[in-house]
């Protein structure tokens, strides 16, 4: 095991590949010196509590001392890490690889690079080359969803506006996607399913009931939103679908549920509303 305890700049140091994920870097180097990754990572940053910690949010300080420990520039250091993307995007992004592109990452194995795109939940297309993303292991399956693909691809770049670079319009997109995976309560109850299967996302993809009940899927929640691939483009084109039609969609869609489910759609509608307001009039009060 080589000894690194010493501060300053290391000996040996490697360049990021392209779109690298902080973590992924850091256990890169891990492996050269022989000792485990937080060792690694605590060598740069005593203070660091784990890798997923310092790829969700690093401060200007620690940027600023892991660019001076790998002679490299802080921004170098900030494109590795998921520190800019808007809280409201945060749940999209997933703690494991989900997804590849075979032309931007071949391999998804131990020794590997592990890529930002692969953990970002609101994609379906890779954002470096434009290939169709494909789960991990190879494991790919065709979607059911390829009539709405023109409202997904629509979808993924709200959702990319607003993770990457804080552009939304009257809505964060993110919130949208949330609410479209609560549960509802389809009309006529049907009693050949499971009601917790369906959920408000179903009202305006009406597909989506069925291919669930057939796959026997279990969709997110929108605690932690990120579908599997094949189920993804109908989650976007929902997004997408009700980003066009305006806050109208979402009271309508208000009907769809009951008790408290109900009351917390409405909450969170009206408050998505309200900020979009604020919003708006600040902008205008700029323009002035």
């Amino acid at each position: 095991m080589m000894d690194i305890t010493l501060a300053g700049r290391l000996p040996v140091r490697f360049r990021p590949h392209f779109d690298e994920l902080l973590s992924s870097w850091i256990r890169r180097h891990a492996a050269f010196y022989a000792v485990p990754p937080l060792v690694m990572l605590r060598h740069c940053l005593p203070e660091a509590s784990s890798l997923r910690a310092a790829d969700l949010n690093l401060s200007s300080d620690q940027e600023a001392r892991l660019a001076n420990i790998f002679a490299m520039e802080p921004t170098e250091v900030r494109r590795m890490t998921f520190t800019k993307v808007a809280q409201s995007s945060l749940r999209l992004i997933a703690t494991r690889p989900t997804q590849c592109c075979l032309h931007c990452a071949r391999a998804v194995d131990e020794t590997a690079p592990i890529l930002r795109i692969q953990l970002l939940g609101w994609r379906i297309t890779c954002p470096l080359c434009g290939d169709q993303l494909l789960e991990v292991g190879g494991r790919h399956l065709p979607s059911p969803f390829k009539q709405y693909r023109a409202a997904a691809v629509h979808g993924e770049k709200l959702l990319d506006d607003e993770a990457e670079r804080s552009i939304r319009t009257w809505a964060s997109p993110a919130d949208i996607a949330r609410l479209l995976l609560m549960r509802r309560i389809p009309r006529p109850i049907p009693r050949e399913h499971d009601l917790w299967r369906f959920r408000v996302l179903g009202a305006i993809i009406p597909d989506l009931d069925h291919v669930v009940a057939e796959l026997e899927e279990n969709l997110p929640t929108p605690a932690n939103p990120i579908l599997p691939l094949h189920l993804r483009p109908a989650l976007l084109a929902g997004v997408a679908m009700v980003e066009r039609a305006g806050p109208e969609m979402l009271r309508m869609l208000q009907g769809q549920m009951m008790g408290d489910n109900r009351v917390r759609f409405a909450d969170t509608v009206k408050d998505m509303i309200a900020r979009s307001c604020v919003t708006k009039a600040a902008t205008q009060i700029q323009l002035m």
